[in-house]
């Protein structure tokens, strides 16, 4: 314990002037500025002091310099160049990455075989690149405390950071990584299915199927084609009327007359993508019909399949429900009701078109219907030919004998396309299976 200050009052006195406040002066100059207890706090009090503001100081300047000559650039997982960019620096030559992290995807196809394709993107940490001669320090960080709720996973960031001097390469980059996605996907159609609240790429990107390898009954293709290409130029004709910019179609027919295939080939005939939507999903709800429907990718086709296979009848549907949360009355909001999307292009098809309601088949839901029946003696002859171009002779005996089995409209397009591929390089062989075609259980 501190002795406490001891004072001499002879001094005092001496050293005064006599007066009260001279002594105080003294004595309080004997008990601090002559302390040496207190002379040492008072220096250690001094030097903490100056520390502290040397730290701010230091602390304030890094960061006036740091913004002076660096930038920063965001870019969140929600964004769709998030993963654009994740896929560039895969890719990118000049790159030092020392945390991976693996991407599968998992494709089984219809026979049971499964592809799996690995790719390995930066992980979590820093990574650095240098693009265009300026350097780059790549930070991905994932989120332990906010979820993307669509799909469960942690909220992530990446942020690149170089000289603010060099800040012009963060748009030549983002566009050289926006090139890349689109190359990968360049002549091909991408399919969507719905994914909780939103829409999700399903498998790889498919090759664009020309429009001429479906082949419909004598002007069919023509009418739908010149039907879709007019109303996707006449936005403006129907914003000036006040006419809701939006279009159905209805494709009926039997099983196998062509309806999906002719709506992918369209789809790649406009370079338009497809959005594939199952009504009788169990978790999908008006709400989620309707946030999914207003939400469909850029240059896509809303395609609705089977339609009546989850609305055979409005009171069927009430009853029974086919499992679904999606009500008659909220699939006919979606479709043409206020909170029904714009610029929006919907194709359904159905086996059963006599099972749908009246009201699903107004103008402003179905504008556009169109019958695909089984084959005609046409689509025979321009099908044969597709598939043997010189057999110009051989056709029309194929053609006859069709007639005379009386096969015409009550063979499919696809039981033909079926016979023609197991025959693909014997054109004599498929014309001596005609009449193979007369039993549904044959082996094509």
């Amino acid at each position: 314990m501190a002795t406490p200050p001891q004072f001499d009052l002879e001094k005092i006195r001496a050293e005064s002037d006599g007066s009260y406040t001279g002594m105080a002066r003294s004595m309080f100059d004997q008990a601090v500025v002559n302390n040496p207890y207190f002379a040492a706090g008072g220096g250690l009090m001094l030097l903490g002091t100056g520390l502290a503001l040397a730290r701010l100081g230091i602390v304030r300047s890094s960061g006036f310099l740091y913004r002076q000559l660096l930038v920063d650039l965001e870019i969140p997982s929600k964004d769709k160049l998030y993963l654009w960019f994740l896929e560039w620096m895969s890719q990118y030559k000049h790159r030092s990455l020392r945390h991976l992290s693996v991407e599968t995807n998992y494709v089984q196809h219809d026979n049971g075989a499964v592809t799996t394709k690995f790719s390995l993107v930066p992980g979590p940490g820093k990574h650095l690149i240098k693009y265009k001669g300026a350097y780059m320090l790549v930070n991905r960080e994932r989120s332990g405390k906010l979820l993307d709720m669509t799909s469960g996973t942690p909220f992530e960031t990446v942020t690149l950071t170089t000289l603010y001097s060099d800040r012009h390469v963060f748009l030549d980059l983002l566009a050289e990584a926006k090139k890349m996605a689109l190359k990968a996907q360049e002549g091909k159609t991408v399919l969507y299915t719905a994914w909780g609240p939103e829409w999700r790429p399903f498998g790889q990107p498919r090759k664009k199927r020309m429009l001429g390898s479906v082949i419909l009954d004598d002007g069919v293709s023509e009418l739908i084609v010149n039907d879709v290409k007019d109303f996707l130029s006449s936005g403006e004709w129907y914003h000036q009327r006040g006419i809701p910019y939006r279009r159905g179609y209805l494709l009926y027919g039997p099983p196998g007359s062509g309806k999906t295939s002719y709506i992918q080939a369209l789809a790649g005939e406009l370079d338009y993508n497809i959005c594939v939507l199952n009504l009788s999903e169990g978790h999908l709800t008006d709400d989620r019909l309707n946030h999914l429907m207003n939400h469909i990718p850029n240059r896509s086709i809303l395609l609705l399949e089977d339609i009546d296979a989850a609305f055979n009848k409005r009171e069927q549907t009430n009853e029974q429900g086919y499992q679904s949360g999606v009500t008659f009355s909220g699939l006919l909001n979606a479709l043409d009701g206020v909170v029904s999307a714009e610029e929006c292009i919907t194709f359904m098809t159905t086996n059963h078109p006599e099972r749908l309601d009246p009201a699903l088949l107004r103008p402003g839901r179905v504008d556009f219907k169109v019958m695909v029946n089984n084959a005609t003696e046409q689509q025979v002859r321009r099908m044969f030919l597709r598939f043997y171009e010189d057999e110009k002779e051989l056709c029309e005996k194929f053609v006859k004998k069709f007639q005379e089995l009386e096969l015409v409209g009550k063979v499919s397009t696809a039981q033909l396309q079926g016979l023609f591929v197991y025959n693909k390089k014997d054109a004599q062989a498929a014309y001596a299976m005609v009449d193979t075609l007369k039993n549904p259980n044959s082996v094509f």
